[in-house]
């Protein structure tokens, strides 16, 4: 019998978005095959958290091309964006955890092109004028990570309703990146 490999990818990932710490044989039972098999497919839990990182990289990929994000309005964009990755949210959520995945010289080269992407709509957003320049593209880049993974662990633990997921991350976000209307002031210490 030939086994899914989709399907086990995306029961593992499931299960591991619920329980980070969950065991190989755990995942063999979600995926409804015995440890064997699974390990036919995946060496280990490295092999398979490699596999999902590709599935999460393929996964934004997509997401980012149906967001259309140098079309319009940059605010716009990330709305889509947004929008876009939320299915996938909480696989992310995983991967942003594993930090084996961003350290050393592995790292997979997937996840620089998707920063530089997103940071390229963060940019085009301030060139327009939409979005304040004294926050660096990497770190809008980063803190939509970080509102990505927040709002998919919230969404999980049921502590916020998932129809609000798009709509938090892009009004916090946006509310903090927006260019205010008139001279931009600073409050003294």
């Amino acid at each position: 019998m030939a086994v899914d490999r989709d399907h086990v990818l995306r029961s593992a990932a499931a299960l591991l978005t619920r329980k980070s710490t969950a065991t190989m044989d755990e995942v063999a039972k979600a995926a409804g095959i015995s440890r064997a098999t699974l390990h036919r497919q995946f060496a280990g839990r490295d092999a398979l958290v490699r596999a999902l990182e590709a599935l999460g990289i393929a996964e934004c990929e997509t997401a980012l091309a149906a967001a259309r994000t140098d079309e319009g309005p940059a605010a716009d964009a990330v709305r889509r964006l947004v929008a876009g990755i939320e299915p996938h949210a909480p696989l992310l959520a995983f991967l942003y955890t594993e930090n084996q995945l961003f350290e050393g010289e592995e790292q997979n080269e997937g996840w620089a092109a998707i920063d530089e992407r997103i940071a390229a709509l963060f940019r085009r957003g301030q060139a327009s004028g939409e979005f304040r320049i004294d926050l660096t593209p990497a770190w809008l880049t980063e803190a939509l990570y970080g509102l990505l993974a927040s709002a998919a662990w919230a969404v999980a633990e049921g502590r916020v309703a998932p129809k609000d997921f798009t709509h938090m991350i892009v009004e916090l976000l946006l509310g903090g990146v927006r260019r205010p209307e008139g001279p931009a002031r600073r409050k003294e210490s």
